[in-house]
């Protein structure tokens, strides 16, 4: 029994020492045919005039990722595309909730308030450092990430402008789609200073979000099957959004 004893704690030891001199966690496989999106929803105070519209364009975003829009001609291989939302405000402390964690979205159960409201100020950098390391962390081969925020940074505390930046040239460097969504809301000082071209950022009006969103999932199914080489958004898209009356009323 005592020899039993002791060959047990040795293998037991041997564990131990294996799992601390372990150093690096080994990336997940990437999947070629597999397209993941990951939208990041600024679920601050000031957002409470259109919450409702927001949740709504994000399930607009999932439904339509899911496959291709009725007429729609996008060429290219099928492709599997699972979708990750996450919300984030600042309140006693930085707040970054996941909300739906790479989700088929042909099984897609629609985010509700049940889950997110409005409250706190806005950690923008923190929130996107913390969404790039995640996906960073799943090592797709392919990513569209999503920023929709309605106002500018005013309370990170774990990333700065430059940590922030840095993420996203990450995230560029290996080719993965970043773009920006003022909802409401025209100012782009701060995606631009992370990093992001006039190209990928657009304001999206009251009243036309889930049709910007949903125009957006297609685009990002067009990268994923290689019909397209980027996510931008065009004159018509910009247009469909009422970006102008967003300036207008914003006075941006």
């Amino acid at each position: 029994m005592k020899l039993i004893h002791s060959i047990l704690a040795i293998a037991a030891g041997a564990a131990l020492a294996a799992t601390a001199s372990a150093k690096v966690v080994p990336l997940k496989p990437s999947k070629p045919d597999t397209v993941q999106s990951y939208v990041l929803l600024d679920r601050t105070g000031s957002m409470s005039n259109i919450w409702d519209e927001a949740l709504s364009s994000v399930n607009a975003y999932a439904e339509s990722f899911a496959a291709d829009a009725p007429g729609a001609e996008i060429a290219g291989a099928d492709i599997k595309t699972a979708v990750t939302v996450a919300v984030f405000d600042y309140q006693d402390g930085m707040q970054f909730d996941v909300l739906r964690d790479k989700v088929d979205p042909s099984a897609w159960k629609s985010v509700t308030n049940d889950e997110a409201s409005p409250r706190g100020m806005t950690p923008l950098f923190d929130a996107i450092g913390k969404i790039i390391t995640r996906a960073e962390a799943d090592n797709p081969e392919k990513a569209v990430i999503v920023i929709m925020t309605d106002g500018l940074e005013n309370s990170s505390r774990e990333f700065t402008r430059e940590g922030a930046k840095a993420a996203l040239d990450r995230a560029q460097a290996r080719g993965w789609e970043v773009v920006f969504l003022g909802a409401e809301f025209a100012s782009f000082g701060d995606a631009q200073s992370v990093g992001m071209s006039s190209s990928k950022t657009m304001a999206v009006g009251q009243g036309r979000m889930n049709e910007s969103m949903d125009a957006l999932a297609q685009k990002a199914r067009a990268y994923g099957k290689g019909a397209a080489p980027a996510v931008e958004f065009s004159a018509e898209d910009r247009a469909a959004a009422d970006e102008e009356g967003v300036k207008q009323r914003t006075g941006n």
